[in-house]
């Protein structure tokens, strides 16, 4: 079982725009010909912040159209938030705060022999990493610069900390890469 950060990110870094938005990334690529149907079908809990949270809920009808449902997770989801959120119908979701290793004992309890997805953002991917709980990052990268925006990973980390696994071409428009976060660094933080 592994707890992994799977996203996409731009040229320059951003997994999103200033205001949250997604909508850069939709037209980069199709879901079903990336990494991510045999990526979901091996995770068995999922972590998301507030803000990817209120976006997945705010943009229903998009989401559907790229992955068939407006919430597209069978799993359960633990969402990290100060905040009073909606709930999302059909969604088996927790919204939590605090320490991420205490929730992360109860999710890899909810996930069993799979894995855990940080879904993001990159500041809540990064307390994972704080906590020595990160195992792999798998990042996306799109042939497309935001300028500014929601950083992929704010947090400084030097090699060897990240060992590179994979890459691989998904489309003309997105490149994968894996890298699996070493224990013995942890916790530089910037």
């Amino acid at each position: 079982m592994k707890t992994q950060y799977y996203t996409a990110t731009s040229l320059d870094g951003f997994i999103a725009t200033e205001d949250d938005s997604l909508d850069w990334l939709f037209s980069l690529g199709d879901l079903n010909d990336s990494s991510y149907p045999e990526f979901i079908a091996e995770v068995g809990a999922l972590a998301m912040g507030s803000a990817t949270y209120a976006w997945i809920g705010s943009n229903a009808d998009q989401v559907a159209a790229e992955t068939g449902s407006s919430w597209p997770y069978t799993q359960p989801v633990w969402v990290f938030t100060s905040r009073s959120l909606p709930v999302i119908e059909g969604a088996d979701i927790q919204f939590v705060k605090g320490d991420v290793r205490h929730i992360h004992k109860e999710m890899r309890a909810a996930a069993g022999d799979k894995n855990i997805w940080i879904v993001g953002g990159g500041d809540l991917a990064g307390q994972f990493y704080d906590a020595g709980l990160l195992d792999e990052l798998i990042v996306q990268i799109g042939s497309a610069t935001l300028g500014k925006g929601k950083q992929l990973f704010p947090r400084r980390v030097l090699s060897p900390t990240l060992r590179l696994i994979s890459v691989r071409q998904i489309s003309t428009g997105m490149a994968e890469l894996r890298y699996e976060v070493g224990k013995n660094s942890v916790g530089s933080t910037a």
